[in-house]
């Protein structure tokens, strides 16, 4: 999974010597309950891998990889001062939320980008609850996995009523033998193929053995995937969770199908764990996402004394969420289509205002991804469309492409509507949606939320490499 230069030793080499990481609890410390809160992008030394090995150096919010977990109510105005103390210039994006433009993030388009030894206040009002995240937009490729990013929970008005809230930030990481973080950011090969694809996969900063729970539990299980490339498969085994939202967006509870969640990098799925099993058991939990490559995730392992002799049977369905319903009747569609990488059939496309062969560009300038024929350098912002406020909207997507794309728009939350032409069976609502290669996938919703908006391939490779492009609501 990495270059030949690199040292990349195996998960189960870097595990042979680490200490068992026990029990993953939510956040405890670290969680910022208060709407008023500061972030200081700094470096650190982090036992990531743990055991023998040597501490690995990071770049982190407040010296914590995750970053603080900020939880807050539905409704709550936030502010979050961002302070830069890192060896670069970076800024906040806040995944998934719905804010207004000078809030989101991205330098060169919403913000100017945050100096060295400089700060930025964000401020806006959490409308929706649900899991989301907070990462840069600034050589994410590069910042988010050196370990800048962290989670934000928005809390229901009325949520279910569970034992624990339990978060599980996904992440792999491309480290050396000496527990180094890899310095081969924006490789060409990982740009023109799946990404950088790590070697050492961790669970909230650490590698994961156990997950302890006792017999009669109920878990509400938030995962999110924060990984630069790696698509995540969870399979269960003999638990059964329930599904009960996407990317923080209540669904209508339901079984995994095949009992495996698939999250691609940027995605986020709640889960209703009930814990049906008898003390003393375990259950492993792997991830098959790259057959040839599964591995174990961890271990959930029943202690000694069971919490009840069943887990609850009340209601666990989230409320309705509170967002514009696109009138499909009535929405105005447009086709998108990404091309490029290796092994993809497109030719030729525009970059910096002309056409130009797909191989001069790739060989001249390293970008390898294009949308709807276009090449955009990462901080070339010039709309690719025009919508107007308040209308509904279909965004046709294909990936003529042979690689995996989870596909992001900022500042809006959409429907998925169709795949390869089959209407969904089920209401989902997203702000970054799985692309397998070839694939057709229909999305709508409503241009509500005026601005400059992003949308890219949350593979922040293909980011970088040109799989971008600006949304215009005005």
């Amino acid at each position: 999974m990495t270059k030949a230069s690199v040292s990349a030793p195996s998960r189960r080499q870097l595990l042979a010597g680490a200490a068992a990481a026990g029990a993953l609890l939510p956040f405890g410390a670290r969680v910022a309950a208060a709407s008023d809160q500061r972030l200081v992008a700094a470096p650190a030394r982090l036992a990531i891998v743990g055991g023998n090995h040597p501490e690995t150096e990071v770049w982190a919010y407040n010296g914590t990889v995750p970053g603080p977990l900020l939880r807050v109510r539905r409704g709550t105005k936030l502010k979050v001062t961002l302070e830069n103390h890192a060896a670069d210039t970076t800024s906040l994006h806040w995944h998934g939320i719905r804010l207004p433009n000078a809030m989101d993030g991205v330098p060169g388009l919403t913000q100017k980008p945050v100096g060295r030894g400089e700060s930025f206040v964000y401020e806006f009002e959490a409308k929706d609850s649900g899991t989301f995240w907070y990462h840069p937009h600034w050589k994410s490729y590069e910042q988010v996995e050196r370990g800048l990013y962290g989670a934000l929970i928005v809390e229901e008005d009325h949520p279910p009523v569970v034992d624990r809230d339990v978060l599980w930030v996904l992440d792999d990481w491309r480290l050396t033998s000496e527990a180094k973080i890899a310095g081969d950011f924006g490789s060409i090969f990982d740009m023109s193929h799946a990404g950088r694809l790590g070697n050492t996969v961790t669970v909230n900063g650490k590698i994961a053995e156990e997950f302890a729970v006792r017999a009669g539990e109920r878990i509400r299980l938030r995962l999110l995937n924060v990984a630069n490339a790696r698509i995540f498969g969870l399979r269960f085994g003999a638990l059964a969770p329930q599904l009960i939202a996407t990317d923080g967006h209540a669904i209508a509870p339901h079984a995994l199908e095949g009992n495996r969640v698939v999250l691609g990098p940027g995605m986020r799925a709640d889960l209703i764990l009930d814990c049906g099993g008898k003390p003393g058991e375990r259950v492993t939990i792997t991830d098959d996402f790259y057959p040839r490559q599964a591995y174990r995730l961890l271990d959930v392992v029943y202690g000694a004394e069971p919490l009840r002799a069943k887990p609850p049977e009340t209601p666990f369905a989230l409320g309705a969420p509170a967002l514009p319903e696109p009138k499909l009747a009535e929405a105005e569609r447009h086709d998108i289509v990404f091309g490029g990488g290796m092994m993809g059939r497109l030719s030729e496309a525009e970059f910096q205002g002309r056409k130009r062969s797909m191989r001069e560009i790739f060989m001249q300038h390293r970008m390898a991804w294009a949308v709807n024929g276009r090449v955009l350098a990462e901080h070339d912002h010039a709309p690719m469309l025009t919508l107007k406020q308040g209308r509904s909207y279909i965004l046709a997507m294909e990936n003529d492409t042979a690689w995996h794309h989870p596909i992001h728009l900022h500042g809006h939350t959409f429907q998925v509507i169709a795949r390869d032409g089959a209407k969904t069976a089920r209401t989902e609502w997203r702000d970054t949606v799985l692309m397998n290669p070839r694939e057709r996938v229909d999305i709508a919703f409503v241009a509500d939320n005026p601005g400059d908006w992003m949308f890219h391939c949350h593979v922040l490779e293909h980011q970088a490499g040109g799989m971008m492009a600006v949304m215009r609501v005005a």
